[in-house]
Order: C-alpha cells, then structure tokens, then sequence
C-alpha cells in the first residue's frame, strides 16, 4: 500500500509539476485601462491578456467594469491564447476599462525526470518546432544546436544542454526596454536582454534541436500586501519531453539573480538558482498567455504582435506603446489575500 501512494504521489507530480506542500501566493490582480487622453474623434480599441485556470493557478471572481460601447472574450486562432477585448466609438470622450481577477498560484516543482523516453510524433507538436518572425531555427542556429546537443539522445538531455548554455552565455542587460523584443539572431552577436531574450535563445535552439519548445508570458505577484506590478511581466519556456509532458526552464531568472546578488558562475548560489529554475518556477506569477507573431481576435490593425505580455490598444486604427504604461495609460495592482 505505501509504495502504491508513493507511486499515485509521483505520477501526480509528473501530471502537474507541483510538489507535495508546494508555496502559494493568493491575491487579486486589477489593471486599470483609461485611454481618455489619447487624441479625440477616433475609434479606441484594446486587447488585455485574459488568464485561465490550469493545474497550477486557479483564476476566479473575474470582474470587467467600464464605459465601452461593447466588449467579449476571445482567443487568437494559433495558439489558443484568450483575449478581453473592448472598444469605444470616436465619439467617446472617456474611455476606461477596469479588468481584475482573483488568482491562487502554486510553484512548480518538476524533481521526478523520466529516465527513458518513449517514440513520439513530431507532427503532433509542429506549432511548437517551427521558427517566428525573430526566432529563425536554421542557419547558425541550428548549427550551434547541433554542437550544444551532440551525443546527447533524449529531449531531456538536450534540452539540459541548451540550459545550460543559456546560462552561461547569455546574460541580463537591465538597460532593454521592457521584457526584450527576442531577436534571436541580434542576441547571438550580444548575448545580453531580459527574459523574453534569454527565453527566445533557448527556444529556438530547443525548436532547431527538434525538441518543441514554448514561451510563457506572465506577470509577477507582488511580495508585499499591496503593490504596483505593472512592470512586472516576466517571460520563461516550457519544453516538451515524450511519456512525461511539459517541462519548465526559466534561464533568464538565473541570470536575473546573479545580477542582483552579484554572483559568478560556477558558485554554491549561483547553482542553487540553475538547478532550482530547471523544473522549477516560484509562485509569484501568474501566467497571461502563450504565442508569438499573434494575429489578436478581433483582429488588431497593426502588424503580428510579436509578444502578449502587455496589454495592446489602436486608437485610430494606430497602435499604443505598451511599453510606456504611463501614457498608454495603464496599470496593474496586486492586492494580496
């Protein structure tokens, strides 16, 4: 009986990726939209990453409020990620949208790694293998994929690999805008951004290993009972191995924890942070949405959005800097239990 619930207790933590007695970070998320001083006499419209409840967070008391003519839910065609979407006529002279969720979160904790893996289909995960806009998998990529992963069999194995490369050769540039743009070919000659940086590196060398890869992009719960997170969004991958499931990787969080504490490679902490990050995430985010290069529903006029991390909005058909959130103008809030 005891090696049957030692076993039931395994097969959940390969199911899930949560430990037995995992940490939660419970609270209230409220973004803030008010497009009132963008120019006047134009059609305004925006597009707000929409979270779910998966095996690791359970989203609930979803409230939209605001003066929109009109708004839904949707989801883009590719990768499935869901979208709050409102608008406002030209002829609206305040344009305000208040969006907030309930969120429990549980870290994410991937110790019991498949020894063996079984066949598997690459067609079944092919969105997952192929290059973005800014992540080609030819080329040097793939040529520096195949140095990193040579003799090595399993997707495991390379995708360790590829991990630990990352981590040795990228490092975190506090001076990029935002999360990064994930230039994959620009950060091979300077190997230096944040985290959509770093987690597009290892994502596209996974993706020209023939290991599918995807990227994560969240935002960050606050540590305090109340605080601004709305430059918190954070970015890492999740990978694929046959007869297990998706794995996490979060290199860039490495890299942003030898920059704050001042830590070399190859030391004590520094290693704590490698193998902590592999298969492992922290409980303060809160996953937003999935995808690159999104054609957004309803369909937004500007160009494929590279990254949904933020939230997007066109007044006049002209998209905002989402990266500017005090004139967009938007704002998040993290409210703990």
């Amino acid at each position: 009986m005891k090696r049957l619930i030692l076993t039931l207790l395994a097969v959940m933590l390969m199911v899930t990726g949560t430990a037995w007695g995992a940490a939660v970070r419970s609270g209230t998320v409220t973004l803030e939209v008010d497009l009132t001083s963008q120019p006047q006499g134009k059609e305004s419209r925006v597009w707000v990453p929409y979270p779910l409840s998966d095996g690791n967070q359970q989203i609930r008391d979803i409230k939209v409020n605001g003066d929109f003519a009109s708004s839904g839910v949707y989801a883009d065609r590719t990768s499935g990620t869901p979208i709050l979407y409102a608008e406002w006529p030209k002829e609206a002279v305040s344009r305000k949208l208040t969006f907030s969720f309930r969120v429990e979160r549980q870290e994410i904790s991937q110790r019991i790694q498949p020894r063996s893996e079984p066949k598997w289909n690459p067609g079944d995960y092919a969105e997952y293998l192929r290059p973005t806009s800014l992540a080609p998998i030819d080329g040097e990529i793939k040529e520096l994929a195949d140095r990193i992963t040579s003799g090595k069999t399993t997707n495991l194995e390379k995708a360790k690999g590829i991990y630990d490369w990352t981590v040795e050769n990228m490092y975190r540039d506090p001076a990029t805008k935002g999360c990064g743009q994930g230039d994959v070919c620009q950060l091979l000659k300077k190997p230096g951004g944040k985290c959509t940086d770093i987690s597009s590196v290892f994502i596209a060398l996974c993706r020209a290993a023939g290991i599918p890869a995807r990227e994560v992009f969240s935002i960050r719960l606050g540590k305090k009972p109340v605080e601004d997170i709305t430059t918190y969004q954070h970015c890492w991958a999740e990978f694929f191995v046959p007869g297990y499931g998706w794995m996490t990787a979060d290199p860039a969080d490495v890299r942003k924890a030898m920059l704050v504490e001042k830590l070399e490679l190859n030391t004590p902490k520094t290693n704590e942070y490698r193998a902590y990050f592999w298969g492992g995430i922290d409980p303060y985010r809160v996953v937003l949405a999935r995808g690159r290069d999104l054609r957004l529903e309803p369909p937004q006029s500007g160009a494929p959005l590279n990254t949904f991390g933020y939230p997007y909005a066109e007044v006049g058909g002209t998209p905002l800097d989402f990266y500017n959130p005090k004139d967009f103008s938007y704002r998040y809030t993290y409210r703990e239990k």
